[in-house]
């Protein structure tokens, strides 16, 4: 694969220093520049100040990168029209020296690649809402299946059938583990309604879990479910009418595939006056402190 580990990283890992992963679509699909850019400086800053090195990973020039500069991530923030890459699109984007934003499954593949165990986003792809009848499935939960990639969210993005997306997962022996709860969290919100089998309180739980796992060559990625913070939990009922709206939107205008995520979460952040996007902004910073914590224990044994 054409992966360039930037030097800050090879560095890093030569010192032993824990390296955490960083997603890019959160910059170019996620929300306007420049606040992009500025939340996605932020959360390296966070997993800086917890004593791990972040390695944002997006594509350039058909070139996969780990660990972005910042004037790459500048770049990335005010680019137009860079593509959502997925793993079918990974070798399009790669051969026509394309811009790709990586999405959750891209990210785990690119990390693995380069040695790098942790992962930290907001939420993950799942299941989307009838998907019985579209067969709309992310790419997301396939790559957690066969990637050793341990990946830290506020679990599945809400706007998706969160009950299909947990036995998706369990039928692909995926461990999705709550941390510091036994249910699995909501995105914007701490509860789904949702038990978990396993509850984890510490990273040194988490740390040997993956461990254990790798150890018995179970291919596979594991879900560390982390609560929003408290002061940052939306009205479940204020953000579960916002996204049951923004869905008869999505169906009204067509939206399918890749589309779809993106679209929902820009019309759940316009119905709720932006209330949404600063959850999500606030639940990513804390997953980024849990990540990096995680990284520095693994990262002993």
């Amino acid at each position: 694969m054409l992966v360039r580990v930037n030097d800050h990283i090879k560095e890093a890992m030569e010192k032993g220093i824990p390296v955490v992963a960083l997603e890019s679509t959160i910059i170019s699909h996620g929300m306007p520049y420049p606040q992009n850019v500025e939340t996605a400086l932020k959360v390296e800053e966070i997993i800086r100040s917890e004593g791990a090195m972040p390695a944002t990973i997006g594509i350039i020039d058909g070139e996969c990168v780990v660990g972005m500069t910042p004037d790459e991530i500048e770049q990335f923030g005010k680019r137009k029209g860079i593509a959502k890459v997925s793993r079918r699109d990974l070798p399009v984007i790669i051969a026509k020296k394309e811009w790709g934003a990586t999405t959750v499954a891209t990210t785990m593949i690119i990390a693995a690649h380069a040695g790098v165990k942790v992962f930290v986003t907001g939420g993950i792809g799942g299941v989307h809402r009838e998907a019985q009848q579209t067969f709309d499935i992310s790419a997301d939960l396939d790559e957690f299946a066969k990637t050793n990639v341990c990946v830290i969210c506020a679990g599945a993005k809400a706007i998706l059938d969160l009950p299909l997306t947990l036995e998706y997962l369990e039928t692909k022996g995926v461990p999705v583990l709550g941390y510091q709860t036994k249910e699995l969290p909501a995105f914007y919100t701490r509860e789904s309604g949702l038990d978990l089998d396993y509850q984890v309180d510490t990273p040194e739980e988490i740390a040997a879990i993956m461990k254990a796992k790798w150890d018995m060559k179970l291919d596979g990625g594991l879900v560390i479910a982390n609560p929003i913070p408290v002061e940052s939990s939306m009205d479940k009922d204020v953000i579960n009418k916002a996204i049951e709206e923004a869905l008869v939107e999505a169906k009204k205008q067509g939206i399918k595939g890749k589309d779809t995520t993106p679209f929902l979460l820009a019309k759940v952040k316009e119905i709720t006056g932006g209330e949404s996007l600063d959850s999500n902004i606030q639940l990513v910073f804390n997953n980024a402190k849990l990540g990096a914590r995680i990284a520095k224990e693994y990262g002993k044994l």
